[in-house]
């Protein structure tokens, strides 16, 4: 019987004994990572604040946890641009989905978005975590990544993968 021994507002971790060991799980809630596209194949980046991280303020892709068991990540996404950067995409594509099991648990997706339009909603993070929000070339993103200003993630990976597609002219914008 897996038992729960703690849950947040994100995460959840339980224990269950399986063949006389104590396995540990955590629960992450599900989200997404969105590269919106603009139309001269930009991607916007956001300047944050993050008090309580290594580095308080950090250059991050639009990212965001789904509110509720089962809402669409592309809803999610097109929710969290909205809130981060003031845009609604017109077209929506999932790039990749990482579930995680086992340890850790957790579906994550990454969602390329085009046909932007300017529509703000209140962030209910707050407004004030915001330093800044620019759009840099897939290039410069590359760079980003090389020189530290990013750390090497799951992102770069899609990035990469987002640059060849434009190179291959498989993704317009």
């Amino acid at each position: 019987m897996e038992i729960t021994k703690y849950e947040g507002k994100f995460i959840k971790v339980t224990e269950q004994e399986i063949d006389n060991a104590i396995w540990e799980r955590a629960y992450i809630q599900s989200g997404v990572q969105v590269f919106p596209l603009t139309k001269e194949g930009k991607v916007y980046l956001i300047e944050e604040r993050r008090p309580h991280e290594v580095n308080p303020i950090r250059l991050k892709f639009v990212t965001g946890l789904m509110d509720k068991e089962g809402e669409d990540p592309l809803e999610t996404a097109n929710r969290e641009m909205q809130e981060e950067i003031g845009f609604k995409a017109n077209h929506l594509e999932i790039l990749m989905h990482r579930q995680s099991s086992g340890t850790i648990n957790q579906h994550f997706y990454q969602v390329i978005a085009t046909d932007l339009t300017p529509l703000k909603i209140p962030n209910p993070d707050g407004e004030e975590t915001i330093v800044s929000i620019k759009a840099y070339s897939i290039d410069e993103v590359i760079d980003f990544f090389e020189s530290g200003k990013i750390k090497w993630g799951i992102d770069a990976l899609a990035i990469y993968r987002i640059k060849e597609m434009i190179t291959n002219g498989k993704l317009t914008y």
